[in-house]
């Protein structure tokens, strides 16, 4: 299965494109879809639809996997990042993929084994779980390739197996 994992954000929208099979990790891409702060906002929401529509088509992924906002401050950044968000789950859906969100503890838990682990140790593990050389930069794409990570976990399981049955229903 191909899993697009995504971080969204207006500055730079982290993406991680891995295929997952047989409890095995291929890392086909990861990356950063970057706007201008001088751009326009609704130009830079469409640069934002228009890259993540471009790599839909071009790896045809399976399922998208989005981590859940959480913001408890700045509420003009977190709607900003909402409308993002928003681009990223249309293009999906326009393109008929599955769609499935995760919680931060989720997408820890998943990936380190620990739900409060630090940035440092979700970033490290995505390597180690990856069999990369480095972590991926920017920051934003290893937080994207930790969000497929976690679907591709959650997937798998009997758990993620009932949740995608009670979507379609």
């Amino acid at each position: 299965m191909v899993i697009f994992g995504l971080d969204p954000g207006y500055a730079i929208v982290g993406y991680g494109i891995v295929l997952y099979q047989g409890n095995q990790f291929k890392v086909l891409e990861y990356g950063g879809i970057t706007t201008d702060k001088d751009t326009p906002f609704p130009e830079r929401l469409k640069q934002i639809y228009d890259g993540v529509c471009y790599l839909i088509e071009k790896y045809k992924p399976a399922a998208m996997s989005v981590e859940q906002l959480f913001f408890n401050t700045n509420s003009t950044t977190a709607i900003g990042v909402a409308e993002a968000r928003g681009c990223c789950l249309l293009a999906a859906q326009q393109h008929s993929m599955q769609i499935a969100e995760y919680t931060p503890l989720q997408v820890k838990q998943s990936v380190t084994g620990y739900g409060k682990a630090v940035k440092s140790q979700v970033m490290e593990m995505t390597r180690m779980l990856l069999h990369l050389d480095s972590i991926p930069k920017p920051d934003d794409a290893a937080d994207a390739l930790a969000v497929a990570i976690c679907h591709a976990h959650a997937s798998g399981s009997l758990a993620g197996k009932l949740q995608q049955l009670e979507r379609k229903r």
